[in-house]
């Protein structure tokens, strides 16, 4: 659901003139995200009713192709969503389906659910999860950072605890067992 500091609004109270796309596949996020978010006069801001798990139809989609200019650089965000995609769904290939698409230059930023931290916390979650009929996949790091990062230029800190990504002087970094996710970001080279 849209709150304080979304994506547009971050980037272009830096860039006025930046452009982004919204997916999701949820009527209510999307009536929610028409209804409360406007761009900037210079930019230009779409929400796009697909499926992650379909990124062909997410390409093809005309707001997607009037509003991205793939000619230039694009920052790809995958923020708490590929925990959601198990193994069967083929997360792997979405990924590349996108960033193929990609020019050189651009960057993907993604997240992911780790067991790494808090294991048992994690896997009382999973039940509940499972219990509900909701498909997931807990990853390690490095199982994150192949399915996503695989053939990108890795950028510092690295694949790391999200926490970690905060900039300095932004206050006391949560426990890694307070987080449990993993964060990374990679351009294409």
């Amino acid at each position: 659901m849209p709150s304080a500091n979304n994506v547009h609004e971050v980037a272009q109270s830096i860039a006025p003139e930046c452009r982004v796309v919204y997916v999701d596949n949820d009527p209510i996020v999307l009536a929610h995200a028409r209804a409360i978010l406007a761009s900037s006069p210079q930019g230009r801001t779409a929400y796009v009713n697909a499926d992650a798990r379909e990124p062909a139809k997410i390409l093809a989609d005309p707001l997607t192709q009037e509003t991205l200019d793939f000619s230039q650089p694009i920052a790809l965000m995958l923020v708490a969503i590929l925990h959601f995609l198990p193994d069967e769904q083929n997360p792997a290939a979405m990924i590349a389906t996108l960033l193929d698409a990609l020019p050189s230059g651009s960057y993907l930023a993604a997240t992911h659910v780790t067991p790494e931290y808090d294991p048992e916390m994690l896997y009382r979650a999973g039940q509940v999860y499972t219990e509900r009929g909701l498909a997931g996949a807990l990853r390690t790091a490095d199982e994150f950072a192949e399915l996503a990062f695989t053939g990108l230029e890795i950028v510092e800190p690295g694949i790391v605890p999200v926490s970690e990504w905060r900039p300095e002087g932004s206050g006391p970094h949560p426990l890694r067992a307070e987080v449990n996710a993993n964060g990374g970001v990679g351009r294409k080279p």
